[in-house]
């Protein structure tokens, strides 16, 4: 039987047409002045709602397009508005199926994850056959660390519809967790390969995903391909220029990578990016734009600390190193590991664990990071720092300086 770990060879014969990563795309592809795509449907639900108020159908499709805008400008503004729009469905038909799963689309968006899964559950048992359900399910329980849970749902999803783009990429991401990139790499491609063309943000997403596989595996050049398609798509997205960023980094290009890193920022002004912007100064030399953004990342980092959409593990990082507040760190980091045990809250709270001297929990928590098979070059250089690689531990010990 295919399953998530074993389902590459069976995809090879679906892949449709040649490796997209690979061809150059015609910049801003849609039509000038027609809007995103999450833009046109708010449109299309609008205009059905004001012919008929009580459509229930548009309000749940302006409540979904409310969620992918906000992926498509990393504003969280849009989950309030959609969970707005969800409510005033459900208080006209309080059982409705569809909006039920908006509303746990938006929790997922928020990091409401422990909620996200608890609803996505009752809506399983209510209709067990419901392919997004399970894709919820899946969400839920990767960022939960319950990576078994969430491979399983995958595997509903496969098995319910072979093929279908959803499934094809959280298989992607597991097994990028399970560190097969080469696997997952192809079934992202097998995604990209599938999706309509007017879908312009979904494959610049895509596109952006494959990019970081390849950066992972350190083939640069394959990276930055797939990473400008993705920008030639979809102008300005922020995931794919914190893509592009990271490649930068890894060529030794640093003011390259600041450069990429301050456009990402300009574009989508949360916490998180302005940490990666701190570190991308911090290694161009530009100490003074550095002390800036680093002392305005934790201003705004702290502001959000107790919500669930929050910048925490870029918080533990700083305090752990420029920040020099390492108790501060661990105590932010046992608060992230109350709540989830997935492998990236994992290394930050191992890491944590390092920098106060507490060396045997550090190595016992980062191997069970590990012992997923997760293969980011963040995680393995922590890894062999906590493991007592001296070479690393000075290079690690450069960079935070």
């Amino acid at each position: 039987m295919t399953t998530i770990r074993t389902a590459v060879a069976a995809l090879g014969m679906l892949a449709l047409g040649a490796t997209l990563s690979a061809q150059p795309l015609r910049p801003n592809a849609l039509v000038a002045g027609a809007g995103s795509p999450a833009e046109r449907k708010i449109a299309l639900a609008k205009e059905k709602l004001a012919r008929d108020p009580k459509h229930l159908q548009a309000r749940n499709d302006w409540a979904l397009a409310l969620t992918q805008r906000a992926r498509e400008t990393s504003d969280p503004a849009f989950y309030v508005q959609a969970d707005e729009v969800v409510t005033g469905t459900l208080a006209m038909k309080p059982d409705d199926f569809e909006a039920q799963k908006v509303r746990a689309w938006v929790l997922l968006g928020q990091h409401r994850f422990a909620e996200a899964r608890e609803l996505a559950t009752t809506l399983n048992t209510r209709v067990p056959d419901d392919l997004m359900v399970y894709g919820m399910l899946t969400d839920a329980n990767i960022e939960l660390g319950r990576y078994d849970d969430a491979e399983k749902s995958a595997q509903w999803m496969l098995d319910l519809r072979p093929g279908n783009i959803p499934a094809l990429t959280r298989a992607a991401y597991l097994r990028e967790l399970f560190g097969d990139i080469e696997g997952a790499i192809e079934l992202m491609q097998s995604a990209v390969n599938r999706m309509p063309f007017q879908e312009n943000e979904d494959r610049a997403w895509v596109l952006t995903q494959i990019g970081h596989l390849e950066y992972v595996r350190g083939r640069y050049d394959a990276a930055e391909a797939s990473l400008t398609n993705a920008l030639a798509l979809f102008p300005e997205y922020h995931y794919a220029l914190g893509g592009l960023a990271d490649v930068r980094t890894a060529q030794k290009r640093y003011r390259e990578a600041a450069e990429l890193q301050q456009r990402r920022y300009a574009v989508a002004a949360h916490p998180e990016n302005l940490f990666e912007l701190a570190e991308s100064q911090a290694r161009a030399g530009m100490k003074a734009a550095a002390a800036t953004s680093y002392a305005a990342f934790e201003r705004g980092a702290r502001a959000e600390m107790l919500k669930d959409d929050n910048s925490n593990r870029e918080l533990i990082a700083y305090y752990a190193g420029a920040g020099k507040k390492p108790a501060e760190a661990l105590r932010v980091a046992e608060g992230e590991m109350a709540k989830r045990h997935d492998v990236y809250t994992r290394e930050a709270y191992a890491w944590a664990l390092f920098r106060n001297g507490r060396r045997d929990d550090a190595k016992r928590e980062i191997a069970a990071a590990l012992a997923v098979g997760v293969k980011h070059p963040r995680v393995l250089e922590r890894a062999a720092v906590i493991r007592g690689d001296a070479k690393r531990a000075a290079k690690t010990a450069a960079d935070a300086r």
